[in-house]
């Protein structure tokens, strides 16, 4: 059965389980799946820039054994000749097995997916709507660092109206029974359609010192300047939190500090060295999920695969 990962929901709590645990036996034992995509190809779409998400796929792919066929840059292709994101997919479903796509209109991938046949999609980024494997990579660590996915006070600091990777793990969180603090400046808040479905209690705030001190995660994100109607606009956000070392040394001893990546100026470098962020960590963390997901995806649209 083609089965594609679009959206936080499309797998159960079962399968998510079962996901991690091959991310974590990956990690572990690195060896065992160096070939075990030997033949395959993942085409690597992606419609908007990218850095750890691009190169996370990519290297997922090639420590599998498989190789990886990337779009290049969209204006030298033939969207810049007028064909649709549908039919360039379609094409990249004549040569590849599986296919990562970004894109920076939200829900283009759920269209595009109605059109596959054979290829499973991975949505790498959806506009300002969602970024599921960054949300397994988010759970990963927190799973291995907390033992748990739920029960956990997590704060959402930052850009949350346009925050994706805030959306995605949102939806995720949002089934288990866990507490919300939402940190975020005047005209950034979390949208009210993710407020109005919180199965979870919430407190929304200003305050970052104030709020950090009862936090089990803090997940830091930049301004999304890209999502703007102009740069002047997305310029008065600038430095409105700043994570250093003063502001997290309010924080608990256990508490672990996440971000999606790519940082502006929203988490001084003097925290890198601090035992409690991880966001580097969660990035490598990533890569196992990718190779978990492509694994998983495969397995499920071909009978033969692995055997």
């Amino acid at each position: 059965m083609l089965r594609h990962l679009i959206e936080p929901d499309d797998f159960t709590s079962r399968e998510y389980d079962t996901l991690f645990r091959l991310a974590a036996d990956i990690a572990e034992n690195p060896a065992l799946y160096r070939h075990r995509c030997d033949g395959k190809i993942l085409a690597s779409l992606f419609f908007e820039p990218s850095t750890r998400t691009r190169m996370s796929f990519d290297a997922a792919m090639y420590r599998l054994g498989g190789d990886v066929l990337h779009l290049g840059d969209a204006k030298v292709s033939s969207l810049a000749k007028g064909e649709s994101e549908g039919d360039t997919v379609k094409i990249a479903e004549q040569y590849a097995d599986i296919c990562a796509m970004r894109h920076p209109v939200a829900h283009t991938q759920h269209e595009v997916a109605k059109l596959l046949t054979t290829m499973p999609l991975i949505n790498a980024g959806d506009g300002d709507n969602a970024h599921p494997t960054q949300t397994l990579a988010d759970i990963f660590t927190i799973r291995d660092e907390k033992g748990a996915w739920s029960g956990l006070k997590v704060g959402f600091c930052g850009d949350l109206r346009y925050g994706r990777a805030v959306h995605s793990l949102f939806e995720f969180l949002n089934h288990y029974d866990n507490e919300f603090v939402f940190i975020s400046p005047e005209g950034l808040e979390m949208p009210a359609v993710y407020l109005e479905k919180s199965n979870c209690p919430y407190t929304e705030t200003g305050d970052l010192a104030q709020a950090i001190g009862d936090l089990d995660v803090l997940y830091m994100t930049r301004v999304q300047r890209e999502r703007f109607a102009s740069s002047e606009e997305a310029a008065r956000y600038r430095g409105s939190y700043i994570l250093n070392q003063t502001v997290l040394d309010r924080g608990r001893d256990d508490l672990i500090v996440l971000h999606p990546l790519p940082r502006v100026d929203e988490i001084a470098t003097e925290v890198d060295d601090d035992p409690r962020a991880l966001y580097f960590k969660q990035a490598k963390n990533g890569m196992y999920m990718r190779m978990a997901l492509i694994l998983t995806l495969l397995e499920a649209s071909d009978a033969s695969f692995g055997k």
